[in-house]
Order: C-alpha cells, then sequence, then structure tokens
C-alpha cells in the first residue's frame, strides 16, 4: 500500500466517522490541487505553485504519504527559490500518480472500514 494510516489511526483515537471524514476531504482537495497545479505550472505561476504544494504537503502526510510529502517539500523550496523549474512538472506528474493509487486505495478502506479501524 501507497497510503500508511497510522497516525491517521492515533490522531483519530480510532474514530471511524472521523477518519471517513478525513478521507472525503483528502479526496476533494487532491482533485483541486492537482487542477491547481496544472493551471499554475501552464502559466509559470510558480511561487503559487510552491504555495499550493506546502498545502497539499500537509494532506498527503496525513495519509501517510511520506515521500511524495518530501516531493512536495522540494516542490515548494524549489519554486520559493526559483531553482530547478525543469523539474516542477515531474512533480506534480507524480503527484497525480501517486494520489490516484492513495484514492483507490483509500475507497477500499472506506468501504471496509470495520476492517481498518
Amino acid at each position: 500500500m501507497k497510503t500508511d494510516l497510522s497516525y491517521l489511526k492515533e490522531m483519530s483515537g480510532g474514530n471511524k466517522e472521523l477518519v471517513l471524514e478525513m478521507i472525503s476531504i483528502f479526496r476533494d482537495q487532491v482533485a483541486e490541487f492537482s487542477s491547481e497545479m496544472e493551471k499554475l505550472l501552464v502559466s509559470r505561476d510558480y511561487e503559487s505553485l510552491g504555495k499550493l504544494a506546502h498545502k497539499a504537503k500537509s494532506s498527503v502526510s496525513i495519509m501517510g504519504l511520506q515521500e511524495l510529502a518530501s516531493d512536495l517539500k522540494d516542490l515548494e523550496n524549489f519554486a520559493r527559490d526559483g531553482k530547478k523549474p525543469e523539474s516542477y512538472a515531474g512533480i506534480v506528474e507524480k503527484f497525480n500518480q501517486v494520489t490516484r493509487v492513495a484514492l483507490q486505495e483509500l475507497e477500499v478502506v472506506s468501504a471496509n472500514i470495520e476492517l481498518y479501524f
């Protein structure tokens, strides 16, 4: 699994309803972040892209996607400093790929919440 829900489990105290709500929020945020990242890449608004990467980093961290969180931190720092612009599109693509898999995993968790929490 890409996701590691141990932090979410601890933070929620095992509250299934809260976990389901957090998964739902994450699903909505991923769609919004993905769309906005693509727009910011096209418009070359790298400062805003860095700020969005910062917000997205928090969301993916909660779902245990630590490698992606690290990549988003790199994007945040690179974009803020105007460094390595050639890497931005690859990080955004990785965000899309990893979150696509994570959302599939989270759908399984949501449908079988009793088995996980």
